[in-house]
């Protein structure tokens, strides 16, 4: 019996809408610049703050982005060449 053909999953848009949570972590001479603010202005994205945590040392937010693939994406560059380190937030699923 012949097999059938495997159906192919089509590739994601750039424009496909998309949510990522994010950690930034920032550096002491980067703490009061308003990434998050010129995020929001200079891309297409929608910023959602879930946690934060800001002393003297160390600036660490976890941040809800969500938007189309491609601005998504070019926030998080964006964010990196400009010093922030950007890492996913991995969440565990219990199921039951």
């Amino acid at each position: 019996m012949p097999k059938a053909p495997k159906k192919m999953m089509p590739a994601t848009k750039p424009t496909s809408p998309t949510q990522q949570r994010l950690w930034l972590m920032y550096p002491p001479r980067l703490i009061k610049k308003p990434f998050i603010w010129e995020v929001g202005h200079k891309f297409k994205v929608v910023t959602n703050i879930r946690q934060a945590t800001v002393t003297d040392e160390i600036g660490i937010v976890c941040l809800e982005l969500d938007g189309p693939r491609d601005e998504v994406k070019a926030a998080i560059r964006w964010l990196e060449k400009n010093g922030v380190n950007v890492e996913p937030v991995e969440i565990s699923v219990v199921e039951s």
